[in-house]
């Protein structure tokens, strides 16, 4: 099952996408569909059928958006914390042949499109929580455990 956490920047985010699409990008392509319409045969209007497409799209993730945001749990970084690594941590790891990774452990909804960004549900942010800098993690992998040291640990971007 997947979690239901964010972190405050993650729900601000999805957040500000909603706003956008149902403000700016909906009223916009509706003009657009409206405009299209006007100028007869719908069937061959590549205009009409594009932006009707599109507004699909945007009624689709506005529909989800507004779903996710009333089940999501904003999770705050609290002192407390300072140390280990919890959710919305930064965190910086070394494998015993020197690779090095950086990356902050979030909640689902906020992984896409981010590099540095993977999920609390992961096996890696398992093996790592409630870890501290020199401390070991083992994760199970498809080719077996990996063990990695953790470096660093931070819960603001450096």
């Amino acid at each position: 099952m997947r979690s239901q956490l964010i972190t405050r920047e993650g729900y601000n985010r999805l957040k500000q996408e909603l706003d956008q699409l149902w403000r700016v990008e909906r009223p916009e392509t509706t003009r657009k569909v409206s405009w299209a319409a006007s100028l007869g045969d719908r069937s061959e209007n590549a205009d009409y059928q594009y932006n009707k497409k599109r507004l699909r799209e945007i009624d689709r993730r506005v529909r989800y958006l507004r779903k996710c945001l009333e089940n999501l749990k904003i999770v705050d970084h609290s002192p407390a914390q300072e140390g280990k690594v919890f959710f919305g941590a930064w965190v910086d790891i070394e494998n015993e042949a020197g690779d090095t990774l950086r990356f902050r452990i979030v909640g689902y909804d906020e992984i896409f499109g981010r590099k540095d960004y993977i999920s609390i549900d992961s096996p890696m942010a398992r093996a790592l929580l409630k870890k501290e800098v020199d401390d070991e993690a083992v994760v199970q992998t498809p080719a077996g455990e990996a063990i990695w040291y953790i470096n660093a640990i931070s819960y603001t971007q450096p």
